[in-house]
């Protein structure tokens, strides 16, 4: 069952995100609009696109999200595997993600407070975010 609906869950959402999604939402939309005289604007009319569209976005919702679990996941574990890799990495941060906002908010702080410390430390090797943030911008 999770193989089915991970392929369907994928598919769709792919197919959700290309332009000939929007243009096939959008005709639909513009018949819609347009029998709108024919029907004389009814309330059957009216219930016809209220209902539908409910009820597209009530699925998508789960399809997104479990597409965006799913990325979500395998960027962590790309990146932990990168942290392992890497000699002077603090294997400390893996599976960080499971901690509370409010630890991670102290971690990124303290990271943040390292970088200010030790500028010398980062020279050549990494920069502080700052100047990071500045060279980007010297760009435009």
């Amino acid at each position: 069952m999770d193989r089915i609906f991970t392929r369907l869950a994928g598919s769709i959402a792919l197919f959700a995100g290309q332009p000939l999604a929007f243009v096939i939402a959008l005709l639909a939309i513009i018949i819609w609009g347009i029998t709108g005289p024919i029907f004389h604007y009814s309330d059957t009319w009216q219930l016809i696109v209220n209902t539908a569209t409910t009820i597209i976005t009530f699925l998508m919702v789960f399809l997104i999200q479990n597409s965006q679990n799913r990325d979500g996941a395998a960027m962590q574990a790309k990146l932990d595997e990168l942290i392992r890799a890497v000699e002077d990495a603090r294997g400390t941060f893996i599976g960080i993600e499971h901690l509370t906002d409010t630890q991670i908010c102290e971690i990124r702080t303290a990271l943040e407070a390292d970088c200010k410390k030790e500028p010398d430390r980062y020279k050549g090797k990494h920069e502080t975010v700052q100047h990071s943030v500045d060279r980007l911008l010297s760009r435009y």
